[in-house]
């Protein structure tokens, strides 16, 4: 029987903080892993820490991942390392990679093709925020585990 994707990555549980760390290899398929070792991850939080993912939480968080693993394969050699770890009722993803420019978000501009994911990303979290490292740069977001209550008083029925 062939292992699940997270028996080879590193799970661990620290009171208030769940975490996993992959090293992802940077090529054509890293991106789908990482999709995928998310949404294991979110399922797996949810099942044994009994923490509430909304199913729109866990859309978001692989398009975030989508979205930052794509820009570290595209722009930077190597391999790229992602952490995602339970903060609160937040999700936190951490993406690493060697390449030591800071990404930064282009303006609106609805002519543009392509090179919005930052841009995406930025409007769907509730933190960002890049650092650079002694090798290259780390790049992390954080998106709420669930849905807000509606704003304004409670509809009646």
């Amino acid at each position: 029987m062939e292992p699940s994707p997270l028996d080879e990555d590193r799970t661990v549980s620290k009171g208030e903080r769940v975490e996993i760390t992959v090293a992802l290899d940077g090529d054509g398929t890293c991106i789908a892993r990482a999709r995928d070792l998310t949404a294991a991850f979110l399922t797996r939080v949810q099942a044994r820490e009994g923490l509430p993912v909304s199913e729109r939480a866990l859309h978001i968080t692989q398009l975030v991942v989508s979205e930052l693993v794509t820009n570290a394969c595209k722009y930077a050699p190597g391999p790229v390392l992602m952490d995602l770890r339970i903060v609160g009722d937040l999700v936190e993803v951490s993406v690493w990679d060697s390449d030591p420019v800071l990404p930064v978000a282009k303006a609106a501009d609805a002519g543009r093709v392509g090179q919005h994911g930052l841009e995406i990303v930025m409007a769907l979290v509730q933190g960002f925020e890049t650092q650079k490292e002694p090798v290259g740069k780390r790049v992390i977001a954080r998106v709420a585990l669930f849905d807000a209550p509606p704003a304004g008083p409670p509809s009646a029925h």
